[in-house]
């Protein structure tokens, strides 16, 4: 198979994925996002890097949206959301912040292949994604490797949660751009 065709069953998997997305967990997810104070985002890895690209579009959205481990995000309070996204839910990293978070009076909301996980347990809102973790063998059909196809789920999990906003708040994206870095 060529590069192009390679692309090509990326977005196949893709569309399955998205047919198989947790409607159930995601309409709460959204409407937590949309009710709570400030919002947190972590992950692990290439999981994080999507989590990084969330809590930009939050914050387009006019939301103070932070992620976790910069210097420059403030401390998490009761009324907060902790939004953590692992396919595996055992990053000990994770959990230590969702046990913190909790103890803080702050909601955890975890997006996860695994919600019968440790950090599973522990959230109070949790979003099943369909996919495959770094270390399974054969569990779902997907030609990419390790967690390739639920880190790119989560990034469009993400954005249609972004959608969702957008449409409760009013929002457009001439207006979300009026938020967009106009420094360089």
């Amino acid at each position: 198979m060529d590069t192009a065709g390679y692309a090509q069953e990326i977005v196949g998997e893709l569309q399955r994925s998205a047919a198989e997305l947790d409607g159930g967990g995601a309409e709460p997810f959204a409407e937590l996002l949309q009710r709570s104070g400030k919002i947190f985002v972590a992950g692990a890895g290439r999981s994080g890097l999507m989590g990084r690209a969330f809590a930009m579009r939050l914050m387009h959205a006019g939301r103070a949206a932070y992620v976790v481990g910069e210097t420059v995000t403030p401390g998490i309070e009761a009324g907060d959301v902790l939004v953590l996204g692992s396919g595996s839910g055992e990053t000990k990293g994770l959990v230590a912040m969702a046990e913190k978070a909790k103890a803080i009076g702050a909601a955890v909301a975890l997006v996860t292949i695994a919600p019968e996980s440790t950090l599973g347990r522990l959230a109070d809102y949790t979003v099943q994604l369909p996919g495959a973790t770094k270390e399974a063998s054969g569990e779902r059909a997907t030609i990419q490797p390790m967690a390739s196809l639920f880190e790119q789920t989560l990034l469009v999990f993400y954005d249609a949660v972004i959608l969702r906003l957008m449409e409760w708040t009013g929002q457009t994206t001439t207006q979300m751009f009026g938020k967009h870095a106009n420094l360089e």
